[in-house]
C-alpha cells in the first residue's frame, strides 16, 4: 500500500468556501457547483496521471500513470493508494464496459485490451488490415457494447510512454464491436485524435483533435442511425491560442467537462461547456488536466487526473452512464 490517507497530497491551504478554485464564467455554471464542496488533492506522486474510471462496486477508482508504466487504484473509503498493476504495457484511457469489465488502451502494445472478471486480459484490437495500430489513446463504450478509440501516434513518439516505432496505419478513431471482433474506421480525418466522448442520447460524438491548425479543437460527429456512422463533421469547440483539450467526459446535462492545460498556466485544469459549445465554467488546478470521469455513489463526484496529481470535486450533476 502507497499510503493511507494521503495528508501531503494538500497544495494549499483549506480554501475559503467557495472555493475560489471553481470559477463561474456563466450563470448557467452556477447550478453546478456546491458552495462548500472544495476542489481536493487526493494524491500525488506520478508522472503523467491519465485515463481515470471509477468502480462503484468496489467503491475505488483506478488511473493510468504512463511513464511509470502502471495503473493506481485509490479507495474511497479509506483514501489508500496502491498500485492495482503494473506492468501496464504503457496504458493510457481506460472505461468500463456494459459488463463492468476494465477496457484499456495500451501505449506499449500498441493494443486495446478487456479485463475480464477473472483478471485475465483479452486482447481486443492491435491491428488493421495486417498493420499495428499506433497507439491507442482514449476510449468509450457505447450502450450497444461497442468500443469506441482514438489511435494517434504520441505513444509511439519516444521511449517514455511507450516504444519508439514508425507508424504504419494513419491516425485514426475505430469502432469495435466486442463480441464479433468486427472493426471499422470511423473517422480518419481528425489531426491528432485524442480524447472522446459522446453526448447523453449518443446521437453526437465529440472528438479532441489536438493537432489541429493553427488551433487545436473539439470536433462534433452526428451518430448515423445505424449506431456506427458518422457524419456533418464541424467544429464544436475552438480551444484558442494556446488552448489544449485532452480527455473528456459529457454530464446527463449535455456539458462536456474537459481536461484542459499546458499552454498557459492560467488555463491549467478543466473547462467545462454547455451544450451549444459557449464555456460557462472552470475548475483552476495547478497541474495541467488530462482526464476526467465522474464517480462516486451518485456519479456526481469529478475525478481528474492532472499531471502528477488526482484531484476530485463534488458537482451539482451527474456523468452520463457508462462514461
Amino acid at each position: 500500500m502507497m499510503s493511507g490517507f494521503n495528508l501531503s497530497a494538500g497544495w494549499r491551504d483549506l480554501p475559503r468556501y467557495p472555493d475560489p478554485a471553481i470559477e463561474i464564467l456563466d450563470e448557467r455554471f452556477r447550478e453546478y457547483a456546491i458552495f462548500s464542496a472544495p476542489v481536493e488533492r487526493l494524491y500525488t506522486g506520478c508522472r503523467w496521471s491519465e485515463g481515470p474510471v471509477w468502480f462503484g462496486d468496489g467503491r475505488y477508482l483506478l488511473w493510468s500513470d504512463i511513464p511509470n508504466n502502471r495503473i493506481l487504484k485509490w479507495e474511497e473509503e479509506t483514501g489508500a493508494v496502491s498500485v492495482f498493476r503494473r506492468p501496464t504495457d504503457f496504458s493510457n484511457g481506460n472505461t468500463r464496459d456494459r459488463q463492468g469489465r476494465l477496457v484499456t488502451c495500451q501505449h506499449g502494445g500498441r493494443r486495446v485490451v478487456r479485463t475480464e472478471h477473472d483478471g485475465t486480459i483479452t486482447v481486443l484490437m492491435d491491428s488493421w488490415q495486417g498493420r499495428p495500430l499506433n497507439s491507442p489513446n482514449d476510449v468509450v463504450v457505447k450502450s450497444d457494447g461497442s468500443v469506441w478509440f482514438t489511435d494517434p501516434v504520441f505513444g509511439i513518439l519516444g521511449n517514455y510512454e511507450g516504444h519508439k516505432a514508425e507508424s504504419e496505419n494513419k491516425q485514426a478513431v475505430y469502432r469495435l464491436d466486442s463480441e464479433t471482433g468486427q472493426a471499422l474506421v470511423v473517422t480518419d480525418d481528425v489531426l491528432g485524435p485524442n480524447g472522446l466522448c459522446f453526448s447523453p442520447d449518443e446521437s453526437i460524438l465529440y472528438i479532441v483533435e489536438s493537432r489541429g491548425e493553427p488551433i487545436r479543437k473539439i470536433l462534433a460527429y452526428d451518430v448515423g442511425p445505424d449506431g456506427r456512422t458518422l457524419s456533418n463533421k464541424r467544429v464544436h469547440i475552438d480551444a484558442g491560442p494556446g488552448g489544449t483539450p485532452d480527455g473528456m467526459r459529457c454530464d446527463i446535462d449535455g456539458n462536456l467537462w474537459c481536461g484542459w492545460g499546458m499552454g498557459s498556466a492560467a488555463l491549467d485544469g478543466v473547462q467545462i461547456y454547455a451544450p451549444d459549445g459557449a464555456k460557462i465554467g472552470r475548475i483552476a488546478l495547478p497541474e495541467r488536466c488530462a482526464n476526467v470521469c465522474f464517480g462516486g455513489r451518485d456519479r456526481n463526484r469529478l475525478f481528474m487526473a492532472a499531471s502528477q496529481s488526482l484531484y476530485a470535486v463534488y458537482v451539482n450533476t451527474q456523468g452520463v452512464a457508462g462514461g
